[in-house]
C-alpha cells in the first residue's frame, strides 16, 4: 500500500492505527505469555501449540487476547483449571506500551521500541519467576539494538543526509551504550562485593544495562542504573510493609526474596531480589518520556563543563 494512501487513512480515520497498534501488542503479549514460560525450560515457543496444563490443546477462540480469560472465567474450558491473572496482565500491559511507542514516536521507531519493550517484558517476568536473564535477553537483544541501530540511524537522533554517515555513527552510540553501560554496572557490582562480602548484582544484569544501552544509548544505560536502584527501593519498601501486613514470605512472585542459598525468605537486608524488573521498568520510563530531557541535559552539562 503506498504511504499516501497510509497517510489518508491516518487522515481520514486517525483512530485506525493506534487500534492495529493495541490489538497487534495484545496478540504480542500472549506470545509473550508462551516465552516467559517456555525458554527458561529449554522449550520451544513454536511447538507444540498452546496448550493447557492438562495436555489438551487450546482451540484458537480460546486463545484470544484478554477477551477469552474474561469469557471463561480465568479457568480451562477442558478440565477447568485456574489460569493465572499474570496472561490477561501481560498482554494488556504490552498492548499499552505498544499503543503509548505508536503514539510518542514515528511508525519505523515505534516498531524498534516494540522489540525493545517486548524483550524487556520477557526478562521482566522470567527473573521474577527464576531469577534470572537468559543470555537471548541480553547478548541477543544487544545484537539486535546494534543491527536496528544500523538500519535505522534515527533511533539514536542520527539524520544526516548521507545515510551511511549517520548508520555508522548510530551504530556507535549504540556500541558505547553496550559497553559503558555494562562497564559501569560491573563495576558497582565489584565495588558493591568487595563492601558487602558477598555477591551483590548478577552478571545477567551487567549484560542486561548493556542491552538497554544498545537502544538507548549511554545516557539511558546511566539513568536506568541509578532509576533502577530507586524504583529497587521503592519496590522493596512496598514489598516489605505487604508482606508485614499479610505475614506471608512471599505473596507473589513480585515480592520474592531468596537467601544467598537460594531459599525463600522475608524482605529484609541480606537477601537476593530479582533486579532485572527494576532496570526494565526504569529503561521503559527513560525510553518512552525522558530520551530527549536526558539528551537535553547531558548536552548542556557538558557545555558547561
Amino acid at each position: 500500500m503506498p504511504l499516501s494512501s497510509l497517510a489518508e487513512i491516518d487522515a481520514v480515520f486517525p483512530w485506525f492505527f493506534p487500534v492495529m497498534a493495541t490489538l497487534f501488542g495484545a496478540c504480542i503479549g500472549s506470545f509473550l505469555n508462551v516465552v516467559i514460560y517456555r525458554v527458561p525450560a529449554g522449550k520451544s515457543i513454536v511447538t507444540p501449540g498452546s496448550h493447557c496444563a492438562c495436555g489438551q490443546p487450546i482451540k484458537w477462540h480460546d486463545n484470544i487476547p484478554v477477551l477469552s480469560w474474561l469469557f471463561l472465567r480465568g479457568r480451562a474450558r477442558c478440565c477447568g483449571q485456574k489460569f493465572s491473572f499474570r496472561y490477561p496482565f501481560v498482554e494488556l500491559l504490552t498492548a499499552a506500551l505498544f499503543l503509548v511507542c505508536w503514539l510518542r514516536f514515528p511508525p519505523a521507531i515505534a516498531i524498534c521500541g516494540w522489540v525493545f519493550v517486548s524483550a524487556l517484558l520477557s526478562a521482566t517476568f522470567i527473573d521474577l519467576d527464576h531469577m534470572i536473564i537468559p543470555d537471548v535477553f541480553t547478548l541477543g537483544l544487544g545484537v539486535v539494538g546494534v543491527l536496528l541501530s544500523l538500519a535505522l540511524p534515527s533511533l539514536h537522533g542520527q539524520h544526516d543526509s548521507f545515510f551511511a554517515m549517520a548508520s555508522i555513527r548510530s551504530a556507535t552510540i549504540s556500541l558505547q551504550g553496550i559497553f559503558i553501560g555494562s562497564g559501569l554496572v560491573l563495576w558497582v557490582a565489584l565495588l558493591a562485593e568487595a563492601m558487602l562480602k558477598k555477591e551483590a548484582m548478577g552478571f545477567g544484569d551487567v549484560k542486561f544495562v548493556g542491552a538497554i544501552g544498545a537502544f538507548c544509548g549511554w545516557q539511558g544505560a546511566v539513568v536506568t542504573l541509578f532509576g533502577g536502584a530507586v524504583v529497587g527501593v521503592i519496590w522493596f519498601g512496598l514489598a516489605f510493609v505487604v508482606q508485614k501486613i499479610t505475614g506471608r514470605t512471599t505473596a507473589s512472585a513480585a515480592l520474592k526474596a531468596e537467601t544467598p542459598e537460594g531459599e525463600p525468605a522475608a524482605m529484609g537486608f541480606g537477601v537476593q531480589v530479582p533486579f532485572g524488573p527494576m532496570l526494565a521498568i526504569a529503561a521503559v520510563i527513560y525510553f518512552l518520556f525522558l530520551r530527549d530531557f536526558v539528551a537535553t541535559w547531558f548536552k548542556q552539562f557538558t557545555e558547561v563543563l
